[in-house]
């Protein structure tokens, strides 16, 4: 058309370079401004979402990181939980130890421990079974070897406070201070003798019942047997575990031996005749009183019968052997009765004889080998003689402490472990952890809590009555500071996985981030290089560009 403008070839040539240029001075100048070669899917579709995708890959890496690090903290709070925990363990076993030592230096203490509170009680005689004016024995025997007894009278407005205080001035008026009564600060009554000696309580005819023994929380002491309205609630107290005899002899002044006959006649050391023999037909009842129920291990005498049978008897009942065990001392002539059970609450020996004979009782000395506490049996109705009830104590006051201060180790245990929780996942009480190592969840670890309660590690209430509770106890200390140890050594090397795999994931994180940075960041170095030789060849075009127009400008000088 007549109006274009029409351009040389040379100068065209030189114009589409200078926009050639001018391009790539854009592109690098954006390059440099942003530090990328690739700012979009338009600069290089294949680098832009093979970049973005190991971007992805490891912005979700860094959110499991966060995740692994509550795990670490979780473990850490576990792992500080279990440091105490072994302390209280160690503790508890320490405490055990001592009772043990304990135990082995004393021979207990023969006492008697009530169960009820009755701290807030006025007036004892508004309990069941106890009435103004209802009376109460204890016997026991003094260092001159007498054998003595206080009455104790229960009035109208008593507390517990006040009868505890009549036991313990009746014998420091009236004895040497043999028998004393406290009140625990559960508000119990507690009757103890000094220097172990034996002690028997009884009602009296007119007195209290058993029924007001079971008020006064003491009762369980005695046997729970049904009675006639002439048989009196009476039981001996004896310390330790073993009620032992008096020594027996025959009237040849030898000692008898377990397998002598049981209806032979035998004396005590003075000549004194304990009884006279039994008659076949005869029977003992060894009744076991375990808090629960009465066990019972029957046996009748034959002609043959000897103390052995009668031993052998009551070890081999199913009913009872687990409970307590019999022996005879053929070299002392003594027969004893042992509890090996804490359960035990006393052991009654009861006598059905075939000619009812109320004088033909085992009234041996039972745990008073002295013989002076025993009573004479009472024939009821149905011909049974009852004997000397026993209960046993080998604790001391010491020892009650030390049972104390262990049931307060098994408290607080409790309390560290519900502290040593994070977050709500608490692995000392059987919570799991499980921590993510990848983003499709595929790869994780559990960390398996365990209950580390005190019943969970097995610790039971102490009572460090006998040894044998005092052994179970150790064992079961032992057994608890074990386990603490395992899991304290699992939770270390879980916690070693754990921060194996978050070094790992943040070099991976390292690794996706820098290939996708190889894949879009810009070399300044080489973008800079770029600029200046792009702007140095468009200086140069520019020139070009002058050099081509001058021809045509040459034409105009001739006009």
């Amino acid at each position: 058309m007549s109006s274009d403008v029409v351009l040389t070839a040379a100068l065209r040539n030189n114009l589409l370079s200078l926009q050639s240029t001018q391009n790539l001075i854009d592109k690098t100048q954006l390059r440099l401004a942003t530090g990328l070669k690739i700012n979009s899917a338009l600069d290089g579709p294949s680098s832009f979402f093979a970049a973005q995708n190991l971007d992805n890959r490891a912005s979700d890496l860094s959110r499991l990181l966060d995740g692994v690090g509550q795990s670490i903290r979780t473990i850490e709070a576990a792992d500080n939980g279990i440091t105490a925990l072994t302390n209280l363990v160690e503790q508890s076993q320490s405490i055990a130890g001592s009772a043990r030592d304990e135990l082995a230096s004393s021979t207990g203490e023969a006492r008697l421990v009530g169960d009820v509170d009755l701290s807030d009680v006025d007036d004892l005689a508004t309990l069941t079974g106890i009435a103004d004016g209802d009376t109460f024995t204890i016997s026991t025997i003094n260092d001159a070897g007498v054998s003595i007894t206080e009455t104790i009278t229960i009035n109208t407005n008593d507390s517990i406070n006040t009868l505890a205080a009549k036991i313990t001035n009746g014998f420091a008026d009236n004895q040497a201070g043999e028998i004393s009564a406290t009140v625990t600060a559960d508000g119990f009554l507690e009757i103890s003798s000094a220097n172990a000696r034996t002690f028997r309580i009884q009602d009296s005819a007119t007195g209290i019942t058993l029924a007001g023994f079971q008020a006064l929380g003491i009762g369980d002491a005695f046997e729970d047997e049904v009675r006639d309205a002439t048989t009196l609630a009476a039981t001996t107290i004896v310390a330790g575990n073993t009620a032992t005899s008096v020594a027996l002899f025959e009237g040849s002044g030898d000692t008898v031996e377990a397998g002598d006959l049981l209806t032979g006649t035998y004396i005590n050391g003075d000549g004194t005749t304990i009884f006279g023999g039994f008659a076949a037909g005869d029977v003992f009842n060894v009744n076991v009183d375990d808090g629960s129920a009465t066990q019972n291990a029957t046996f009748t005498v034959a002609a043959t019968s000897t103390f052995q049978d009668l031993v052998d008897a009551i070890n081999q009942d199913d009913d009872v052997n687990t409970l307590i065990s019999a022996n005879f001392d053929s070299a002392t002539g003594t027969f004893s009765i042992t509890s090996i059970s804490d359960a035990v609450d006393n052991v009654e020996i009861a006598l059905t004889d075939t000619t009812f004979v109320a004088s033909l009782v085992f009234d041996i000395g039972l745990g008073d080998p002295s013989g002076l506490l025993d009573s004479p049996g009472t024939t009821t109705s149905d011909g049974d003689i009852l004997d000397t009830v026993i209960a046993f104590n080998s604790s001391t006051e010491s020892l009650d402490d030390l049972a104390a201060d262990y049931n307060r180790v098994r408290e607080q245990i409790d309390a560290l472990v519900n502290d040593a929780q994070y977050r709500g996942v608490n692995l000392l009480k059987g919570d799991n952890l499980t921590t993510f190592f990848n983003e499709d969840n595929t790869s994780s670890l559990v960390t398996n809590g365990q209950n580390f309660t005190a019943n969970g590690l097995g610790l039971n209430e102490a009572t460090f009555r006998t040894s044998s509770a005092i052994e179970l106890t150790a064992t079961q200390s032992r057994s608890a500071l074990s386990d603490v140890r395992s899991f304290g050594s699992s939770l270390a090397n879980n916690l070693s996985i754990i921060q194996t795999r978050q070094t790992f994931t943040e070099s991976i994180i390292n690794t996706l981030k820098a290939g996708a940075d190889d894949l879009t960041v810009a070399d300044q170095n080489e973008e800079g290089a770029n600029l200046l030789a792009l702007q140095t060849r468009q200086t140069l075009g520019v020139t070009s560009l002058s050099l081509a127009s001058q021809s045509q400008q040459a034409v105009l000088r001739l006009f």
